[in-house]
């Protein structure tokens, strides 16, 4: 990759943070684990009652029977995936957002702006970064099912409501997951002086392991993970704006889940216009439990989007030495 530092690495570089990576990378991991929590607060009162409602309705509570982890990874993911709990969750996400913006702002002592939250072209930006979220999803889920490996059917009934309100958690979730890892993370490392790969991967990497958790967590999964966290990366960098990864993330889950019913990075299913049925039983083709962001189109996908967003990079660091001659002449 060439060494491309977008104007926001030259306003983070002005922060207070340290300009060690060990010690960049400890501050995050401290910072992380505070948004966690306070991610963590709303689902965790909302998913109490209807855990234990399960608990007992599975017997677990009466007979005195240990649940294995397995089961209750399972029973969580069911109740955490119904409407009523998963869009607040979704919108709980917000303080992983404002931690972000409190912790460069405040801390490192940085303008918002160095994150890539820029006024200027907001809406032109996220509209294309929509655009290109449901195009890539879309690509993905249509290809599958031309190849054969899924089928998608249209859903017998349709909640508008519910696909409004989950479309503005995705909004706000997607938004938050780019703050956290490139509008912080990534600007903090390129701010250092860090080479810009350095941050592109290292904030990649922090965004796979973010998701280890999460059922049908796997080798594949983790690649796309990460390519998706390069992609995002080279977007902002890219544009030197953080909002059209934003769009692109929140579109993509949206499309994923709510579009075409696919299981969102091993969520069950829930609300959708369409349902995508597996034909086949290779995991690497469907993703398996974890959703199609575990299969090699995915992979396929990523990896055109990665190439053609390094293209135009390259061709915008090399413009300015295009145009020195002319400048001379003048």
């Amino acid at each position: 990759m060439l060494e491309y530092r977008p104007k926001l690495f030259s306003e983070a570089s002005k922060s207070h943070a340290s300009k060690n990576i060990f010690v960049i990378i400890l501050c995050f991991l401290a910072v992380f684990c505070v948004i966690l929590l306070l991610e963590s607060i709303v689902p965790a009162i909302i998913t109490l009652r209807p855990i234990m409602e399960e608990l007992q309705k599975q017997g677990y509570l009466n007979s005195g029977e240990v649940i294995s982890v397995k089961e209750a990874t399972k029973l969580a993911v069911k109740v955490s995936s119904a409407p009523k709990i998963m869009i607040p969750s979704l919108l709980s996400t917000v303080f992983g957002t404002l931690a972000a913006i409190f912790y460069c702002r405040c801390i490192e002592m940085r303008p918002v702006r160095s994150m890539g939250a820029r006024k200027k072209g907001f809406f032109p930006m996220y509209l294309s970064g929509l655009a290109a979220g449901f195009v890539m999803m879309s690509f993905i889920a249509l290809i599958s099912a031309c190849l054969g490996i899924t089928h998608i059917k249209l859903c017998s009934s349709i909640n508008a409501g519910v696909l409004v309100l989950f479309f503005i958690g995705f909004v706000v979730q997607g938004m938050s997951e780019e703050f956290i890892f490139r509008g912080y993370l990534m600007t903090t490392i390129g701010g250092s002086g860090k080479h810009t790969a350095v941050a592109v991967g290292i904030s990649a990497l922090g965004f796979a392991l973010a998701h280890v958790g999460n059922p049908g967590f796997g080798p594949l999964p983790f690649v796309n993970l990460f390519l998706f966290g390069v992609f995002a990366a080279l977007c902002v960098i890219l544009f030197d704006n953080i909002w059209g990864a934003c769009a692109i993330h929140s579109m993509w889950n949206f499309a994923q889940g709510n579009i075409y019913g696919i299981s969102v990075s091993g969520t069950s299913d829930t609300e959708s216009v369409f349902r995508s049925v597996p034909n086949s039983t290779h995991a690497f083709l469907t993703g398996g439990e974890f959703g199609i962001e575990g299969s090699l189109l995915t992979t396929f996908i990523l990896v055109i989007g990665i190439a053609m967003s390094l293209f135009m990079i390259s061709k915008k660091t090399t413009e300015p030495a295009e145009a020195a001659p002319a400048e001379a002449e003048q």
